[in-house]
């Protein structure tokens, strides 16, 4: 079910369509394209936001590839708005924190200074409409059906969509000419010297618990001190640290929350987690895994024993 892209670009100011609107769009799943729209969205009807980028591509970051697979939708009319992020509300707490997808038919480009247009006050019924669950155990969500919603993309597609990325506005040519470098010196590295976070723990790595709390200052260890904690691949209990994580190691943070649970990219699974937390402005730095990086935005993971809690005064 596919409507008429409005093109829109970086920076322009949007609405999004109201509750009645949106009905118009979803199929029997409360999709478009197979793209959910989700209860968490609803509170942002009739509201005004900024495009921050479109998304020419993305990545699933499911299990066990750390290197995570780029991804493209299949109509090119998805954006993401400044700020807006999936609360998890409706799905028992999720707290993965996703940037949220938008399709260009749930928004209207607007003016500044332009009437806003009347909510036709269908929000219970929309909420009526959106699932929540795919099955006993397993939830229904953006994370869950990504994979259904996009398809996979070649390493020559993937330069195509720098490409995109130019002349869309979302990456100026100069920055996009970094991110190629940055992701061509890590793959070299990586097969000269191997894993950039290679660590020296056995197999069964070791855990930390500070219980720490959203406000709480932190400091990221040295790396040599977080290598005791990873295993050869560069995982702690299943959590890969980056070469971007990397980046971050000896500068102080605000703990932005804690990390207990999260849905699976397209899985669904409810995966609980344990001494994890994310940290304010610390976002995945896909350009170094990742041609060009994507658009997804998705937030570090960090494990408390590679944090050293800073006492308040």
């Amino acid at each position: 079910m596919s409507t008429l892209s409005v093109r829109l670009r970086a920076g322009d100011l949007v609405e999004v369509k109201t509750p009645e609107e949106i009905l118009q769009t979803l199929d029997g799943d409360g999709t478009l394209d197979r793209l959910p729209f989700m209860p968490e969205m609803v509170a942002f009807c009739g509201r005004r936001f900024r495009v921050s980028g479109r998304v020419h591509q993305t990545c699933s970051t499911g299990p066990p590839n750390p290197y995570a697979e780029m991804r493209v939708f299949r109509e090119d009319d998805v954006v993401l708005l400044d700020g807006l992020r999936c609360s998890g509300a409706a799905h028992d707490g999720c707290q993965k924190d996703c940037a949220i997808f938008w399709r260009e038919a749930w928004l209207r480009k607007v003016e500044p200074g332009a009437e806003p247009v009347a909510d036709a006050g269908a929000g219970d019924r929309l909420r009526s409409r959106l699932k929540t669950m795919a099955g006993p155990t397993t939830y229904f969500c953006q994370s869950s059906e990504l994979i259904k919603a996009t398809e996979s993309l070649s390493r020559r597609e993937q330069f195509k969509k720098c490409a995109r990325d130019v002349r869309a506005g979302d990456c100026g040519a100069l920055r996009m000419a970094a991110r190629l470098a940055l992701w061509v010196f890590w793959k070299i590295r990586r097969r000269l010297v191997g894993e950039y976070s290679r660590g020296r723990a056995a197999s069964a790595t070791p855990a930390e618990t500070l219980n720490l709390q959203p406000g709480d200052w932190v400091e990221v260890k040295p790396l040599e001190s977080i290598r005791d904690t990873l295993n050869a691949s560069g995982y702690n209990r299943g959590l890969y640290f980056t070469p971007g994580m990397g980046r971050a190691c000896g500068r102080k943070y605000q703990v932005g929350g804690r990390i207990d649970r999260i849905i699976v990219d397209g899985s669904g699974e409810m995966r609980r987690m344990r001494n994890t937390v994310r940290l304010e402005h610390s976002e995945c730095r896909c350009a170094i895994l990742n041609v060009g990086g994507c658009s997804r935005r998705e937030v570090n993971y960090w494990r408390e024993i590679w944090l050293r809690r800073i006492p308040t005064t």
